[in-house]
């Protein structure tokens, strides 16, 4: 029988590293006393593409910490007898803001539209009134902006920065970011989008079924190019342990 993981370890999924973890909270709080780093969030479909794409797949081994994200990871592992829980990314961000209002924490936001980043900003100042936001820019900036906000960013010295510039660019653009820096780095995709109102996620069910993935492709037709990565996934996945 496919034994519990009790403390993080490092297994790979068609090649790209993923953390064995059922409490990625608590790893994510130890890995920001530990210095910090950067956290992604892996799912069926950053997998290929990193397989596909260097520079992503360079990010993700160099992150801290990976987290299963996707229910098709999730498998992937338990057929190499880890067995662990479904992690969504969205769901650890909002678990780290609510620790970092509650214990003090710098937290920087990176990325979406400017009218969701307005948005995001006067939900969080609703929801979390103790939360110290020291840094926000929408992510819609030309590119001789970017290199001045990453020397204010980090001169913030955030404990939590959170990034929604879509995979594989916010992946690449913390990983590219000058060291040392302290805090914990995570691009969080269209977590800012669900924040402030402007999406929903998937009903409950959906999720407890593994299908949040047919939620986006009802909603974002034009996802379906993407989607093609599942069956891909799993069939590499099959092969693979042949």
């Amino acid at each position: 029988m496919a034994a519990l993981a009790t403390t993080p370890v490092r297994a790979r999924v068609l090649g790209i590293p993923v953390n064995v973890s059922n409490d990625v909270f608590r790893d994510a709080v130890a890995l920001h006393g530990a210095g910090g780093g950067q956290i992604v969030t892996l799912n069926a479909e950053m997998t290929m593409a990193a397989r596909a794409d260097p520079a992503l797949g360079a990010a993700i081994e160099a992150a801290r910490m990976v987290i299963p994200d996707g229910a098709g990871v999730v498998w992937a592992l338990g057929r190499q007898s880890h067995r662990v829980r479904r992690s969504p990314g969205i769901e650890l961000a909002r678990h780290l803001l609510e620790h970092a209002a509650a214990v003090g924490w710098r937290v920087a936001l990176v990325g979406a539209s400017p009218a969701v980043m307005d948005q995001l900003r006067e939900r969080l100042a609703h929801d979390l009134p103790n939360l110290q936001l020291v840094f926000s820019v929408h992510g819609y900036q030309p590119p001789k902006a970017w290199p001045g906000l990453e020397s204010q960013l980090l001169q913030a010295r955030p404990d939590l920065v959170l990034v929604a510039l879509g995979v594989p660019r916010q992946e690449t653009w913390i990983q590219a970011l000058p060291q040392p820096r302290t805090g914990l780095w995570m691009g969080v995709g269209g977590s800012f989008d669900v924040w402030a109102g402007v999406k929903n996620r998937a009903p409950r069910w959906m999720g407890a079924l593994q299908i949040e993935w047919l939620y986006r492709l009802i909603k974002e037709p034009s996802r379906w190019r993407r989607m093609l990565s599942l069956p891909a996934f799993a069939w590499a996945v099959l092969q693979e342990r042949r």
